[in-house]
């Protein structure tokens, strides 16, 4: 971490839309835990709308959506626009799972941060998680 937060960082964790696979989110929540963070678990078949009003009441740092279902291009730029529509110009989105590179690129073009493929270090998204926090954040 690039400096010191009084506070665990909160995150929360979401599988959005029909997807029911949720080991790899859950190995992700558990992971971010063990780094320190607070981590609030959404459980699966949540809409945007949901995850974003989630996000809101649990004031959290950031939010990540691990998606399989091939549905990204429509999940993601929903959340991005209910995010801005809310006014959380600095909270993190960010999330994984089977997304092709050229898909990510554009997602990234619309404001979503750094998308991670399976098989990812754990380690490698927390610190993403971490570093983007304490350098968007004002503590």
């Amino acid at each position: 971490m690039t400096q010191k937060v009084n506070r665990p960082l909160r995150v929360l964790v979401a599988k959005v839309g029909l997807d029911g696979h949720d080991r790899g989110a859950k190995v992700i929540a558990t992971a971010l835990r063990d780094a320190g963070m607070e981590v609030i678990y959404t459980g699966l078949r949540q809409t945007p709308e949901m995850v974003v009003n989630a996000a809101l009441q649990e004031d959290v740092d950031a939010i990540g959506i691990s998606i399989l279902s091939g549905a990204h291009m429509t999940v993601f730029p929903k959340v991005v626009a209910l995010m801005k529509e809310k006014g959380m110009d600095d909270v993190l989105l960010t999330g994984g799972g089977i997304i092709p590179e050229e898909d990510m690129q554009q997602l990234n073009a619309l404001g979503v941060g750094k998308l991670f493929a399976p098989g990812t270090p754990t380690t490698e998204i927390a610190d993403y998680i971490a570093n983007w926090v304490v350098t968007h954040r004002s503590f």
